[in-house]
């Protein structure tokens, strides 16, 4: 090949890469999801599917990511336009606590909607095990270390009077958790995701499980601690072998934006995504209660100047 040719084709490479991924196409709305077998992943092509034949001037380009820090730090870098990130760990980035302790607040993102529940179960197949407060002195798995899942762990316990002080704390994945409920290794799994988890559901196949509830008063405490908590509750029937409905709080799947991204474009992308519900469930379940008012519950940070105008639209008022 002709060395100036090569020349050329390197310097026009190099800055791409330094543009970020964001500005190499026009058009193209940078998504980042999750792991390609992973919910996340599963929601944002049928996003794709659904809404790109509908927008005017723009289409949703899927990326597979880590998840919602990798999908945040993304965003702040430049490197993305839309993420799906959990409404507790966005909340995390934005006041630099938690899992982004000792890191400066990540502010180029703002809140665009609520898109479904994860929720916190807490599973056990101790009978004995009836309140958040059996849990002192009991083995209990709270995900991976440095997780969301040990965070809300954490939060859930401290409105009951408790620390990990005052349990075995145990960590590892939901696969490994229902092994460990299993085999008698660990007594009780936080497991924060949406209802009917796979990892529960083949486990209540052939052992008898139990759903640990969470209190009003104790709601409402953490709730007064953390304003990303909902009140949810997984319907009797979830699981096999737990006939009652059981209270608990969620966290929600959140649709994020970069506060790069132009008003009109997340207008229009909210826009299509509400006026196209029935065919965005129609694909995925996930999308079954996606609805305007429950979009805008536990979100934590301010939202985007196009969510803004949409809901307003809709008699909505946003922070």
């Amino acid at each position: 090949m002709n060395k100036k040719i090569v020349a050329a084709l390197m310097t026009c490479t190099i800055a791409l890469s330094s543009l970020g991924a964001v500005n190499v196409f026009a058009g193209s709305l940078y998504f980042v999801t999750g792991g390609p077998m992973g919910t996340y992943y599963a929601v944002g092509r049928t996003m794709a599917n659904v809404l790109n034949p509908l927008l005017s001037d723009s289409r949703l380009t899927l990326e597979s990511s880590g998840a919602s820090k990798a999908n945040l730090t993304m965003i702040e870098k430049g490197d993305a336009h839309l993420a799906t990130v959990q409404n507790d760990v966005m909340y995390y980035a934005y006041t630099g606590t938690s899992l982004f302790e000792g890191e400066a607040p990540y502010q180029n993102f703002s809140a665009v909607a609520g898109l479904y529940d994860e929720t916190v179960q807490i599973v056990t197949c101790d009978e004995n095990i009836q309140s958040v407060a059996d849990l002192a002195g009991k083995t209990v798995f709270v995900g991976d270390e440095g997780s969301g899942v040990e965070f809300n762990a954490k939060q859930i316990l401290e409105v009951y009077g408790l620390s990990f002080d005052d349990i075995n704390a145990v960590y590892g994945s939901f696969a490994w958790a229902s092994v460990g409920l299993e085999n008698g290794e660990i007594d009780a799994a936080f497991i924060v995701a949406g209802a009917p988890t796979t990892a529960i559901e083949e486990l209540s196949l052939s052992y008898q499980i139990g759903l640990v509830q969470l209190d009003e008063e104790h709601i409402k405490a953490l709730q007064g601690n953390y304003d990303f908590y909902t009140e949810s509750v997984v319907p009797g029937g979830t699981y096999v072998g737990v006939d009652e409905d059981a209270v608990t709080v969620s966290v929600r799947a959140t649709l994020v934006a970069s506060n790069d991204l132009s008003e009109a474009a997340v207008y229009e992308l909210l826009k299509a995504m509400f006026d196209n519900k029935d065919a965005l469930a129609a694909d995925n379940a996930k999308f079954e209660s996606l609805n305007a008012e429950d979009a805008v519950k536990g979100m934590s940070v301010p939202f985007h100047a196009g969510a803004k105008k949409y809901y307003g639209e809709q008699g909505i008022t946003v922070e």
